[in-house]
């Protein structure tokens, strides 16, 4: 398997610090991995937080393994600017670009079996002149026309997807469709048994109202939306529960009794798996050609530096992506 590929996410913020926590704990399992960062400012931020991590600059993936036991390898990206901790600055916004960019072109050629992405600061690189909502609508436009992502957390225990995602809570009602309840449910369901070797999954979907609408006592969109959508998949042959009430969805029997968890909206489906598994939990972007991961939270501005940040939740998104990536390796296999 070629290596996963590691970009550097916000300068400013956790992502250097979490891949030099994680490369010190590789005889734990952390699959090997080629960071794109830029090797001065990794150096000077090892040394900050007393880390003993030597930097390898490598030029292609395939160097990655050799380096591995001895040195952190770094496909390295020349920042424009000094990076000071806990401030980002829009002149190095180019080269987080550009990593993404890179890491998106290594994966799609096979010279690295996945992508994992360190958490972007969105805000600034608007300023710079970025034009998309984030990371995974971006990964779409770099993937290719007719890209259809879906976002799924997963930890130990529970997967999560939200059907709409980073809009208020008005205009994710207002949106609502059985067709994007249908495509999030095909390719979440496609996924599971390519990426997660469940041959026949169970997605449980959740009602957008209190009691997944009493009936049409609280609203009419499971009646006239999402149990249509669930009729549609059940005839396709899916395993499909639904429309179910949320607030009973996420106990432990309950979560048992299905292998997915569709949501109608972002926090309907972030707020049981965060508390559930804060630390460790993981952002997977399904319906992408190629397998791509990211730590659950964000840039934590407020500790960079410190070395506080818990690199527990890039880890676990090494680890996930390297599992996605050879079951995706081994169905090709048996293919051929």
């Amino acid at each position: 398997m070629p290596p996963l590929v590691l970009t550097m996410g916000e300068p400013a913020g956790i992502g250097g610090e979490l891949a030099l926590a994680a490369w010190s704990r590789r005889a734990a399992g952390v699959p090997c991995f080629a960071l794109l960062d830029d090797p001065d400012r990794l150096a000077k931020l090892a040394r900050r937080l007393r880390l003993e991590v030597p930097i390898r600059t490598i030029e292609d993936p395939a160097e990655a393994a050799a380096v591995w036991g001895e040195a952190l390898p770094v496909l390295p990206v020349r920042l424009a600017g000094p990076v000071v901790p806990g401030t980002p600055d829009p002149v190095n916004a180019p080269a987080v670009i550009g990593a993404i960019e890179r890491a998106v072109a290594l994966v799609s050629s096979g010279a690295a079996s996945a992508l994992v992405t360190n958490p972007i600061q969105k805000q600034v690189l608007i300023e710079a002149g970025f034009s998309h909502p984030g990371h995974t609508e971006f990964l779409a436009a770099l993937a290719g026309p007719g890209t259809v992502p879906v976002m799924m957390l997963t930890c130990p225990g529970l997967r999560v997807v939200p059907i709409t995602i980073h809009q208020s809570l008005k205009s994710a009602i207002e949106d609502l469709t059985i067709e994007k309840i249908l495509t999030a449910a095909r390719i979440t369901a496609a996924a599971l048994k390519r990426d997660f070797g469940i041959k026949r999954p169970t997605l449980a979907i959740s009602g957008l109202n209190p009691h997944a609408g009493e009936g049409g006592a609280f609203g009419r969109e499971e009646i006239e939306i999402i149990a249509p959508a669930i009729q549609t998949l059940r005839d396709e042959g899916l395993t499909v529960e639904g429309p179910l009430p949320a607030d009973t969805m996420f106990h432990v029997k309950a979560r048992q009794r299905y292998d997915a968890a569709l949501c109608m909206y972002h926090d309907q489906a972030l707020i049981p798996i965060k508390t559930i598994d804060f630390e460790s939990g993981v952002n997977v972007t399904l319906g992408l050609p190629f397998v791509r991961s990211s730590p659950d939270h964000g840039t934590a501005l407020n500790i960079a530096g410190t070395g506080k940040a818990s690199a527990e939740s890039l880890i676990a998104a090494l680890v996930t992506a390297d599992q996605m990536a050879r079951m995706r390796a081994a169905a090709r296999a048996r293919k051929a």
